[in-house]
């Protein structure tokens, strides 16, 4: 977060603070001057996701592939400029800045909630002006980054601390970033991603030496000035009588209008006067209303202290310093060489949230673009709960207690409903069968081994009694057939338009690049296909904390989300799959794909089907119609029946509090209708199709969506009655999923029916 107003003041009330500078020649002069010294940016990346992420559509889930190739892009231009990137990421939410991270994300869901309001009125993606960036972007950049061959860091503290570590020490060329906390701290450079020109690489450097000339203060002065004026360590309100005091006395001597301004000033001409020791900070605790934390001045100033400095200000004999503060960490790992192990992987970036687990057993969720409003489908917190259960049980085996209860882990996780005021705590589950160990996991080798860690993963979303089938996949299908057999076990409103829309996309976004994908349009977005995109990307992630848990089974490449996910290629076959398009349609007349498809399909619905679930079809059509309330209504077919199945292990849809949970489960859904339409029909080259030859006197290009007659009057045009009897469909084990709905009629183009 930085200083408030901070940024601001530099910029407009501090001359020679901001000044445009040109990175390529900062490094030629550096390597003139530092012969052998390669200059070397370090780059906060989490401040840059929002810059890095230029692609138009940001509401459907991602455009991934776009998202690669604009980073590749900006790899690139540094690289030709001889400037070596170091990038760092926030490895954990330090318990000190607990509450401003809660803040953030509260203020997050109104954004989302206006979104999502904005997407159901317009049926359109807002304006950049309401940018969000897509679920888990933070978590596959790391991951994209070093596929394309970049040094990448997960910190083992908060990760600004880190990076100014790391500039001081190696000599940076500069930090780039966008937080005023690098203002503070006694390090490199500061460069602003912001005002980032990739072309020129130029950009706005910020410079410390002259904010405190401007403020009269020495540069060992501003941490105590940041925490005066409100950090993430230190809130702003503890200190705001304070401030006002400072400025009342100030404005008596000066007649500057801006409050801000006034306020900065006005502290740092108080710090001037009083004596730059101890004792002056303790003279200044006194004044402050500190409740029960009398040091948090004195930790504060100490939190921007970098590894052998010293502040005038605080006590030979005073120690909170926060690498200190990570060799204290007891993990919950009894076996030292496992835990080791999941620290280095961590900090190389190679994992997901295996060290926060093994080390404090506490983690968090950011925001999701869900609809809280959306009362069929649960978040995707309480979703993938089940799974999370067992990858914990998976991490946390070594840590069981006498009776074999494990850990308990904390869980931050953003989700509709949860204030987040407390953690929810989250009992693992162990998996059926039994649990390996990490040892057995991760440090075994061999083909047996191999296997035991590909089945332990699969049993973590429950598929270990398919786990052959799964093993037979090509391994980025293996994965997206996995996640979605754990979708429609664990949300019984998924339909058979939601999964063929899903498998759709995964086999066409082959061998499209990402111009093809930026060049593809959308005449309407769908506020539940937006929901559906960020589920789906939130379960990748959990593929990836599985892989991490069980060993890596998978290369962790295949489980990216560039290889599996487009939002808006999902987008176009959502919309296709509830407008009953033919699968030919569908798949975009490639031949090849049609029987992967249905390979696909059938053994969705073979694992389903053995644990009870009937997957239907709920054709949602009227939901693309602008101007419609955002409601979503269900096409009626011939011979619907209501059907209500309940699973013990699914996520149920209607309202209920889990047992140490805080976050009540979304609304009653709407009931469910099980398709009894049923066509007799043979198999022939792998389309099921039925025993009737066609008319040739009917144009066989017609589809019944461009009929103009209503419902009832379909049986009074030869065009649709034809277009009944070409309908795809099939029956696989005992479970069916058509392909299209025949009755849903709009506008024939030209002539009536």
């Amino acid at each position: 977060m930085g200083v408030k107003g901070l940024l601001s003041f530099v910029t407009n009330a501090c001359p020679g603070a901001s000044t445009m500078v040109n990175l390529k020649e900062m490094a030629e002069n550096q390597r003139s001057s530092c012969p052998g010294c390669p200059p070397v940016i370090v780059v906060d990346a989490m401040s840059c996701l929002r810059q890095w992420y230029t692609p138009e559509s940001w509401v459907c889930g991602g455009q991934w592939q776009e998202y690669l190739s604009h980073l590749d892009k900006f790899i690139n231009t540094f690289t030709a400029a001889g400037i070596k990137l170091v990038f760092y990421f926030d490895g954990v939410v330090e318990q000190k800045k607990r509450d401003e991270w809660v803040r953030r994300r509260l203020r997050n869901n109104k954004e989302i909630a206006k979104i999502f309001q904005f997407i159901k009125t317009n049926k359109q993606q807002p304006g950049r002006q309401m940018f969000f960036i897509p679920s888990g972007l933070s978590t596959f950049t790391r991951f994209a980054l070093k596929s394309l061959g970049q040094e990448v860091i997960c910190s083992l503290q908060e990760a600004d601390y880190e990076v100014a570590t790391y500039g001081l020490q190696n000599n940076c060329m500069g930090i780039l970033g966008e937080d005023t906390d690098y203002l503070i701290y006694d390090t490199s450079p500061y460069f602003s991603i912001n005002k980032l020109c990739l072309d020129r690489l130029e950009t706005v450097m910020f410079s410390r030496q002259h904010l405190c000339s401007r403020l009269g203060l020495h540069i060992t002065d501003l941490p105590l000035f940041a925490c005066l004026l409100g950090t993430d360590t230190v809130p702003e309100n503890t200190a705001a009588g304070f401030r006002n005091q400072c400025v009342a006395s100030f404005c008596a001597k000066s007649h500057r209008s801006d409050k801000r301004t006034n306020t900065i000033l006005a502290v740092a001409n108080y710090i001037s006067t009083i004596p730059h020791s101890y004792n002056g900070l303790r003279v200044l605790e006194e004044m402050l209303p500190l409740g029960s934390d009398k040091f948090i001045l004195a930790k504060g100033i100490q939190s921007y202290l970098l590894p052998g400095q010293q502040s005038p200000w605080l006590s030979c004999d005073f120690s909170h310093s926060p690498a200190a503060s990570v060799e204290q960490i007891m993990p919950l790992s009894l076996d030292q060489e496992i835990f080791q192990i999941a620290k280095e992987q961590h900090m190389r970036a190679e994992t997901y949230m295996v060290y926060n687990v093994l080390s404090s057993g506490e983690v968090e969720c950011s925001n999701t673009l869900e609809d809280e409003y959306d009362t069929e489908l649960p978040g995707q917190a309480h979703i993938y709960c089940l799974a999370r259960q067992h990858i914990y049980s998976v991490l946390l085996e070594s840590g069981q207690d006498t009776h074999g209860a494990y850990p308990i882990v904390k869980e931050w996780f953003v989700c509709a409903g949860n204030s987040l005021q407390q953690p929810d705590l989250v009992q693992p589950r162990q998996l059926p069968g039994g649990t390996p160990s990490l040892r057995t996991l991760w440090l075994s080798r061999g083909p047996e081994a191999e296997k035991l860690r590909c089945c332990t993963f699969l049993a973590c979303f429950q598929l270990q009694d398919v786990a052959e089938e799964i093993r037979a996949l090509q391994a980025s299908i293996a994965a997206a057939c996995s996640l979605l057999i754990y979708l429609a076990l664990q949300v019984d409103t998924l339909s058979i338009e939601d999964l063929n829309a899903f498998v759709a996309q995964t086999l066409c976004l082959e061998g499209k690049s990402a111009a093809q994908l930026a060049d593809l349009q959308l005449a309407l977005i769908d506020s539940r296909a937006v929901q559906l995109g960020s589920l789906f990307i939130r379960g990748l992630s959990m593929l990836i904390m599985a892989n991490s848990a069980c060993g890596f089974p998978y290369r962790m490449d295949d489980l990216m989300a560039w290889h599996l996910f487009d939002g808006k290629l999902f987008q176009e076959k959502y919309q296709q799959a509830h407008r009953g398009w033919p699968l030919h349609e569908l798949l975009e007349g490639n031949e090849s794909w049609l029987s992967e498809f249905q390979n696909l399909m059938s053994l969705i619905c073979k694992v389903c089907s053995a644990k009870g679930r009937k997957i239907q079809s709920r054709r949602r059509e009227n939901s693309f119609v602008p101007g419609s309330t955002g409601i979503h209504h269900f096409s009626e077919r011939r011979g619907r029946r209501a059907s209500r199945f309940q699973n013990p292990d699914r996520i149920p849809s209607h309202r209920y509090h889990l047992p140490d949970r805080g976050c009540p489960w979304r609304g009653p859904q709407t009931p469910a209708f099980s398709s009894e339409f049923r066509i007799p029909g043979s198999f022939s080259d792998g389309i099921f199709t039925r025993d009737i030859q066609p008319c040739l006197a009917v144009d066989p290009s017609f589809r019944i969506d461009d009929c103009a007659l209503s419902n009832a009057e379909h049986h009074q045009c030869q065009q649709c009655q034809q277009s009944i009897i070409n309908v795809n469909s099939a029956e696989m084990t005992n479970v069916s999923f058509p392909v299209q709905s025949p009755y849903s009629c709009q506008k024939m183009q030209g002539g009536q029916g």
